[in-house]
């Protein structure tokens, strides 16, 4: 069996370590790799080797599977980072590395989605000048960043919750079919049903599943049949432009749950990510006027800002469940206030057992424990018990 060899682009990155310890690689980070800079700044990744052996320069990896974790950092830019994974496939494919596998769970540039020209970017509609002005002298940077990751020795990536049909579709061309964008679904399910943040009811009567807008839609049926509650509603929103920064939120006239359905029942918003939360917010408003029991936000990618913060901190919303794709949100000085309502499902398991179903590893198991659960003791459902 060839090997396997996990790495971060960050030294001691927690992410990446708990990823490779959960895989089974026992062999700390910094003693397979060396991230180092040159003294002019130059940043220079090595692959670890007795210096004493002559043997075989250059193809110390020779036949390996090299995984490169890439998350956000406090301490490097998303450029920065970027640059980083480059050099560090082609430090890998130039030692003798048969396969470079980038793990990145919030995709970089995947806002910048589109280009200024007709064709840069999938869309379902035909787009209007006004969308290509948008981007009128800025680079398809999506498109670049795959050519670039391709070019540098990259042969596949693994991201989780990506919005973009665009992307996906930039992705999947340029790896040939290697590329993999995973549903979190289970995650959510799991803890859903195992823990108390709602009362479902016994097969969901007491539960609605909310969509923010036509695009989480698709989301939320996955997550109806994954939690696999004929009962539970499910509740369809839709917004309005009427400038940059001013959304209308209501309940879409073909919802199958009205808002006077909503009385007295849990209801969870389903989002791939939250910047602002301004729009986030006011769809939870909008739900509020069903006067249900609890509104739930539930989102994979949680960028933490002090707009919102603020925003998330609004009585109209009572708790919040997301990943840790991006780990700052772990630290509680990030959370702010929101650490009393904040629940983070830490993914690295999910991910390693992923990685050993990728790389065909006999053995590979779906057990229960593939996530753990992270919350403040300002949370009023945590217990000592609970641990991350």
């Amino acid at each position: 069996m060839r090997p396997v060899i996990i790495v971060g682009n960050v030294s001691e990155d927690p992410f990446a370590i708990d990823v490779a310890h959960s895989f089974g690689q026992h062999a700390d980070l910094s003693d397979i790799i060396s991230l180092k800079n040159f003294a002019n700044g130059e940043f220079c990744p090595r692959f670890i080797s007795d210096e004493t052996d002559l043997q075989g320069i250059g193809e110390k990896l020779d036949g390996s599977t090299v995984v490169i974790v890439s998350v956000n950092s406090d301490a490097h830019s998303r450029q920065t980072l970027a640059q980083r994974n480059f050099l560090i496939a082609r430090a890998a494919k130039d030692n003798g590395a048969a396969k470079v596998l980038l793990v990145e769970p919030d995709l970089f540039y995947s806002a910048q989605d589109r280009g200024p020209r007709l064709a840069h970017g999938l869309v379902q509609k035909p787009r209007p000048l006004a969308d290509m002005k948008k981007f009128d002298g800025q680079p398809f940077s999506s498109l670049l960043y795959a050519q670039l990751l391709e070019a540098s020795g990259v042969d596949g990536v693994v991201t989780v919750h990506n919005h973009s049909a665009s992307v996906q579709d930039v992705f999947r061309s340029t790896f040939g079919g290697d590329f993999e964008n995973l549903i979190p679904a289970e995650l959510y399910a799991h803890y859903l049903k195992g823990s108390n943040v709602v009362e479902r009811g016994k097969d969901g009567e007491n539960l609605v599943l909310c969509a923010p807008d036509k695009g989480a839609a698709d989301f939320v049926s996955t997550m109806h049949g994954e939690l696999g509650l004929p009962r539970a509603g499910l509740c369809l929103l839709t917004k309005e432009r009427s400038g940059e920064r001013h959304v209308e939120i209501k309940v879409a006239a073909d919802s199958p749950v009205s808002l006077a359905d909503l009385a007295g029942k849990d209801v969870i918003v389903f989002d791939d990510m939250v910047r602002t939360g301004s729009t986030i917010l006011k769809a939870c408003q909008a739900l509020r006027a069903g006067s249900p029991r609890r509104v739930i936000f539930c989102v994979s990618h949680f960028y933490s800002s002090e707009e919102g913060r603020e925003n998330m901190a609004s009585s109209a919303i009572d708790e919040i469940l997301t990943l840790n794709t991006l780990p700052t949100i772990l630290n509680r000085d990030t959370q702010g206030r929101l650490r009393r309502k904040l629940v983070v499902l830490k993914i690295e398991k999910w991910i390693s057992r992923y990685l050993s179903e990728y790389c065909r590893l006999d053995g590979t198991k779906k057990e229960d424990d593939f996530y753990a659960v992270d919350m403040s003791s300002k949370n009023p459902r945590w217990r000592p018990s609970m641990r991350p």
